[in-house]
């Protein structure tokens, strides 16, 4: 199990919502959400609020379908001073640099990463194993999909893992 020590106490992992494909002469990077992604966010988004998941911290991709799907959840969380971090690192990164980030994301008891496949189904792994994995998402991470785990802690206050509390789809 990697070490992702406290805090966060809570992670959240928001795969961004369904995007187009990239039109020609268009950059991955610049892919907009499509109608139904458009959709997806927002229903996630007031799916995670009427639940009362609120994070201390978002930390999202720079990618447009990232940013357009971060702007679903700001509208949802709005007059709450939740900071908003948009990180070039995240695109196309490895599960390495969501696990950094996370580790070096500072005081913030919990923490929203929005950001992409394979690395958010392969973060999920790591933190809360493969039987989770296969179990609450059998079809895969799909768009708009958001886990929440909290850390589990050992008799003497160590980290001893993460346990899923929830996956949210749209």
């Amino acid at each position: 199990m990697p070490a992702v020590l406290p805090p966060p106490f809570r992670i959240f992992l928001l795969r961004h919502a369904s995007a187009d494909w990239a039109k020609p002469g268009e950059t991955d990077f610049d892919r907009a959400l499509n109608g139904h992604g458009y959709a997806e966010a927002e229903v996630v988004a007031d799916k995670a609020l009427d639940k009362g998941y609120r994070p201390d911290l978002v930390l999202s991709s720079t990618a447009r379908r990232c940013r357009e799907t971060a702007d679903a959840l700001a509208r949802g969380l709005c007059g709450m001073d939740v900071p908003f971090r948009f990180i070039d690192a995240l695109y196309n990164a490895p599960v390495e640099t969501y696990l950094e980030l996370l580790q070096s994301s500072g005081p913030a008891a919990s923490v929203m990463m929005i950001g992409h496949n394979p690395a958010m189904e392969e973060l999920l792994h790591l933190l809360a194993g493969g039987d989770v994995l296969a179990s609450a998402i059998p079809q895969g991470y799909p768009p708009a999909g958001l886990a929440v785990l909290d850390a589990i802690t050992g008799n003497d206050d160590t980290r001893a893992g993460w346990h899923l509390v929830d996956f949210v789809a749209a």
